[in-house]
């Protein structure tokens, strides 16, 4: 019984051996070879693409990254992305002032790098302002990119001129209760300069009953707002990611009789909210007035910016018929072994700014509401993963690759309705799922030759390689 075992061991791995090593139109099939009619390869650009409005964009809460920008890019236009901060009294919770009389040598709002910068890293230089809401960070609330914040513009809290070095550590003077104070290494960040009035006026000098509860004390404060003033930065401007985890530090002097203490204190700023918009040039402004003529070219934006949407009109005739052949095979006879889809940047576009490192690809459900491709969901034993599902940018190729073959394949099989499929730039720091919401996350844009239309070698395509059955 043994020997049987192994010997039906023998005989399937030696089976799969075999079966690897056929031509890759035949692929995949699990058919009998009498069954097989010839397979082969299609390059059909029937594609119609348009750019189109990106959906509005959450950007509230405890986000891994938070955007401040100010891009005048020269294809797409000015984006702008101020922040709005909530700012909460230290560990969130009651707090009791020092004893003696508080003196502040200085106060800084910590901005932590995180990674995801877009644009001119070396020659523009940035001034931000600083200014208090008028109007309360309600954390419990969702707030959307197209949030107008009430800020006080008369009273500027504070203000820094910098570059963006998003890798770059500092050095700053550690405060040490007993002992000198030392220089250490922090993580990349921007220090901005706050006003210690505002700190005497909301902290200092609050009450007791405002320091004995978060929740009053940030009904106080409200909030902070951050922006990026414009006239004040040079050349061209980038997109620069925040992390949460940022504070206010308040360096003070203790001074109680003959008794000097230095000491640091830190307000806590837990949650931001990005207000992002777009002024677009008269280029995208064109292709945004006409959303229903296939395009040579399709603009894809970050920050809530802009989308493409694909369309495949002839993929149910042509393509079908053209499978078919002579023999005038059922649709459930052809079979698709891969199918994918090649997008390729415009000449040019990728220079002096860096195409989107990744894009996603969704559809519409019946609700025109988004919904995964077949092929990008995970779950789904058809389904390759995410790095067989492609979406990255090859620098060497220039092109980006999705492989769609089930969501084609069902098309064919009028399983599933095409009610509208997108392709949009997405961060890579997902790497388990496939993402589909809008995102804030990305500052980053591509230029992409569009489809059938375009007149450009490098125009979208599909590739197909398929194997007809015959019954």
């Amino acid at each position: 019984m043994k020997f049987f075992r192994l010997d039906l061991l023998t005989l399937l791995i030696s089976l799969f051996i075999l079966s690897s090593c056929k031509n890759q139109d035949t692929l995949g099939l699990g058919l009998p070879t009498a069954n097989q009619a010839n397979g082969g390869l299609i390059d059909t650009s029937t594609i119609y693409t348009n750019t189109v409005l990106d959906d509005s964009v959450s950007t509230s809460g405890a986000l891994p990254k938070n955007p401040l920008a100010y891009f005048n890019d020269p294809v797409f236009g000015v984006t702008q992305s101020d922040l709005a901060t909530d700012l909460n009294l230290p560990a969130s919770s009651a707090y009791t002032l020092p004893i003696g009389t508080l003196y502040i040598d200085s106060v800084r709002l910590v901005l932590k790098y995180a990674n995801g910068f877009y644009g001119d890293s070396l020659s523009s230089k940035y001034k931000v302002n600083v200014y208090q809401l008028n109007e309360k960070y309600n954390t419990g609330t969702i707030y959307y990119n197209t949030k107008k914040w009430s800020y006080n513009s008369s009273n500027l809290l504070g203000s820094l001129t910098f570059n963006a070095r998003s890798h770059d550590s500092i050095k700053i003077t550690r405060i040490i209760k007993g002992a000198p104070d030392t220089l250490y290494k922090v993580v990349p960040q921007i220090r901005i300069p706050i006003a210690p009035s505002f700190i005497n006026n909301n902290f200092f000098n609050a009450s007791s009953t405002t320091l004995a509860s978060n929740a009053i004390f940030t009904n106080n404060v409200r909030g902070l707002y951050i922006t990026i003033d414009k006239s004040k930065t040079t050349g061209a401007g980038g997109i620069i990611m925040f992390t949460p985890a940022d504070s206010l530090a308040i360096y003070y002097r203790a001074v109680n009789g003959a008794t000097i203490d230095t000491n640091a204190v830190y307000l806590s700023v837990n949650n931001l909210a990005a207000s992002i918009t777009h002024t677009y040039t008269t280029t995208i402004q064109t292709e945004l007035s006409d959303t229903i003529t296939p395009k040579g070219s399709v603009y894809l934006q970050g920050l809530g910016g802009l989308r493409a949407r694909i369309k495949f009109p002839h993929l149910l005739a042509n393509l079908r018929n053209s499978l078919k052949g002579r023999k005038n095979l059922p649709d459930s006879d052809i079979i698709l072994n891969r199918a994918e889809l090649v997008v390729s940047v415009n000449p040019g576009s990728n220079i002096p700014y860096t195409p989107a490192s990744k894009l996603t690809m969704y559809k519409f459900d019946l609700a025109h509401q988004r919904s995964s491709v077949e092929d990008a969901v995970t779950s789904n034993p058809l389904s390759g993963g995410v790095g067989v599902f492609g979406g990255f940018y090859n620098n060497t190729t220039n092109q980006y690759h999705f492989v769609i073959t089930n969501y084609l394949q069902n098309l064919l099989l009028k399983k599933t309705v095409d009610y509208g499929t997108f392709i949009a730039p997405i961060d890579i720091i997902n790497t388990t799922s496939v993402d589909i919401a809008p995102t804030s996350q990305v500052g980053a844009r591509t230029v992409a030759a569009g489809g059938t239309v375009s007149t450009s070698p490098y125009k979208m395509k599909l590739n197909i390689i398929y194997t007809k059955v015959a019954k």
